[in-house]
């Protein structure tokens, strides 16, 4: 009964938290909450609203994954922005460069998008283990920079289209298919991969001595360094996966529309996603829950616009849906630890009694 409470609970005041300062924040803007929430869920429904949603969400998963990676042992990889730029800029440009046989070729351009940001969060994992270095501070100054070393290589192997440089394009055999539905768009073939990688996380997560290790350490690394884990191990391999997952990101794009990579390659979806990730509450499940209702939310705002409701407004809202689910289990989790601390209390004091 306690457990189905644990673990109901949560969830439950997090819905309503967010339901409450979400209208609060319409009301105070001037706008009917009912009316907005109408107009977001009718956008679903018109034009490529609907694919556009699940192929954001496909890419949101990946960054959310690689972030729940990191949290599970208390590493906050901040640089999961500039990783998924810069493997999907490296990826691009050697997926151009080669030719290879259909199948093959993307195989070698997804190989190549995590590798690279499994390197580039690497550098943050070695100065972590073997300088102490902390990885908020390394991996933020990695982002910054793989802005500059993104705009060295797209004007070294790029080529100007009209108004935009961008890398050469990906030849046919290195594309991916999608699954067309006609005028309302394509959903990238990758989108499969975000799946994968979401069964590959669970059951790393739940099903393997290593996801063991990386809760436990993560829950105190005093107590597993006691029980044979090798901390410094852990770290550079859960900062080597988050880094490879996140490098998997803008591939989607890139083999399922794009075929290049340009300087208006999308952003934000790294910060996205370590929202997302404590949405999800770092689970595979919540997590794609999480990623559905973070693109749902991005993709029905544009038409907000129509009914005077600013579409900036749905950033508020993603902050607030956060919160909510911050404070919700923070709430519930003081709650059972005081539960618990009575029964204790009630333990002993029957057992001095007994005694006496």
């Amino acid at each position: 009964m306690n457990t189905w409470r644990a673990r109901l609970l949560p969830p439950a005041l997090a819905i309503v938290f967010s339901a409450v300062l979400c209208s609060a924040v319409l009301l105070f803007s001037g706008a009917d909450p009912v009316a907005t929430l109408a107009e977001m869920i009718g956008r679903v429904g018109r034009g490529g609203t609907a694919v556009d949603i699940l192929n954001t969400a496909a890419a949101y998963y990946l960054v959310a994954i690689a972030a729940a990676i990191g949290f599970q042992m208390n590493l906050l990889n901040i640089g999961i922005e500039g990783q998924y730029r810069l493997a999907a800029c490296v990826a691009a440009i050697v997926g151009g460069a080669i030719s290879l046989p259909f199948g093959l070729h993307a195989v070698v351009v997804v190989v190549v998008g995590a590798a690279t940001g499994a390197l580039w969060c690497g550098i943050a994992a070695l100065l972590k283990v073997y300088r102490g270095v902390s990885e908020v501070i390394s991996t933020i100054m990695l982002n910054t920079l793989s802005i500059g070393v993104i705009a060295y290589l797209v004007q070294t192997f790029g080529e100007l289209r009209g108004n935009t440089l961008g890398t050469a394009a990906i030849p046919p055999s290195g594309q991916v298919p999608g699954l067309s539905f006609g005028s309302a768009g394509t959903v990238f073939g990758l989108v499969l991969l975000s799946v994968a990688i979401g069964v590959g996380y669970a059951l790393l997560r739940d099903r393997t001595r290593y996801g063991f290790d990386l809760r436990a350490t993560g829950l105190s690394p005093t107590a597993a360094r006691a029980g044979g884990v090798d901390s410094k191990k852990m770290v550079l391999t859960a900062m080597l996966l988050s880094g490879a997952i996140a490098g998997l990101a803008g591939l989607p794009e890139i083999l399922g529309r794009d075929h290049t990579f340009t300087i208006n390659f999308p952003t934000g979806y790294g910060f996205a996603g370590l929202a997302i990730a404590l949405l999800g509450r770092n689970h595979p499940v919540g997590v794609a829950f999480g990623a559905l209702l973070w693109s749902f939310l991005d993709k029905s705002s544009l038409t907000l616009d129509n009914i005077g409701v600013p579409k900036e407004i749905v950033i508020i809202l993603q902050g607030t849906i956060v919160l909510s689910v911050v404070v919700a289990y923070e709430l519930v989790r003081r709650r059972e630890l005081a539960a618990e601390q009575r029964r204790v209390g009630r333990a002993l004091a029957t057992t001095g009694g007994d005694r006496a």
